[in-house]
């Protein structure tokens, strides 16, 4: 992403597009909390109109954008081939070997790659935030870590100490049940961690007028909407909301920015799929509904109305399912790897 101009000193994007991405994912997350208690569905599976828009349109296609950021870069993908093409191979191979121990396996050790990396996109937000305004000191990063970690992370251990929930990651018992003491004794570290932000960050507006609003902004809001989808209410459709589109959305942004940024330098195919935000959207929704389509049919048997007719491919699952999943292991993976900036000295997010 290229540099920002003096005027956009404490935003990432700029102001418009942090608060909307920031911000706005996270105030639609919550009025569609309240849209789903008017419509009576907080205790009963999430309706089709929020599988498409959230899962569909926002968390399968946020998958593939990473595409943008290394795949359909030519330059990019011939810099860092190696990484590039193994990833995907090895995360194949390992997903096959998973399977054939059992599909609950798989499933097990996919959501760990997945939690880890929703749990580290927010962090990333922070950290970015930070290296924007030049924060250096390490007590403030200990304590500003601590927050957003501990504000994803309470949240997952209520989870995994009141099995069964009223949803799942991906499938039923992907999560292993941990002992009540687990969260009885990250309860008040949680509190402290969330407190010891705010008296932080008032102290150093009082003391010497800093505000970093944008990362202020990252860590209230996950600490609400992760604490609201999952320890607040036990419903699919809350978590849904809460947990989808303030992952999704934001990376849409870096995504593009970054876009926008290579547009000049790389080919044709690279600058028509990016050259306006609506065919960017319609270039991964149209990948997204692809790779759905082969989910449903294959694997899932469900939504006919939207895929069509199911396939009986049962034999040939324990092949189908990794390759399936390699869209998605694939971007947990390269995300840890394409923002780095000692790996990456011509990506200039901040």
């Amino acid at each position: 992403m290229s540099e920002l101009t003096a005027t956009n000193d404490k935003w990432l994007f700029s102001r418009n597009v942090d608060l909307s991405v920031f911000l706005g994912s996270a105030v639609v997350s919550l009025l569609l909390l309240a849209v789903g208690w008017r419509l009576g569905i907080l205790d009963k599976a999430s309706p089709e109109w929020t599988w498409v828009t959230a899962i569909l349109l926002i968390d399968v296609a946020h998958v593939w954008s990473t595409s943008f950021r290394v795949y359909f870069d030519v330059e990019e993908f011939k810099r860092r081939f190696w990484l590039y093409a193994l990833v995907p191979a090895f995360g194949y191979a390992v997903g096959v070997a998973l399977y054939s121990e059992g599909e609950l396996t798989f499933w097990r050790a996919l959501a760990i790659v997945a939690v880890f990396h929703f749990v580290r996109q927010q962090y990333g937000w922070v950290a970015l935030y930070r290296r924007k305004l030049g924060e250096t000191a390490r007590w403030t990063w200990w304590v500003d870590a601590s927050a957003v970690y501990l504000a994803t992370l309470y949240p997952l251990a209520f989870w995994m100490t009141s099995l069964p929930r009223n949803f799942n990651w991906f499938i039923e018992d992907d999560f292993v049940a941990l002992p009540e003491l687990v969260e009885d004794v990250l309860f008040p570290i949680y509190v402290t961690a969330l407190s010891a932000y705010i008296l932080k960050s008032v102290y150093l507006y009082w003391t010497d007028g800093f505000f970093n609003i944008g990362k202020d902004i990252v860590v209230v809001t996950t600490a609400i909407c992760w604490y609201a989808g999952i320890v607040l209410f036990n419903s699919d459709y809350a978590f849904t909301v809460t947990n989808v589109i303030i992952h999704g959305v934001p990376y849409f942004a870096l995504i593009y920015f970054y876009a926008k940024m290579r547009r000049e330098t790389s080919g044709r195919v690279y600058r028509t799929l990016s050259q306006h935000w609506i065919v960017f959207l319609a270039t991964l929704w149209a990948l997204a509904y692809a790779e759905e389509l082969l989910w449903s049919r294959g694997v899932w048997h469900e939504r006919e109305w939207l895929f069509g007719s199911n396939w009986d491919v049962a034999e040939w699952k324990i092949w189908i399912v990794p390759l399936l999943a390699v869209p998605q292991l694939t971007h947990y993976i390269l995300d840890g790897f394409i923002w780095r900036r000692r790996n990456n000295q011509n990506v200039k997010i901040v």
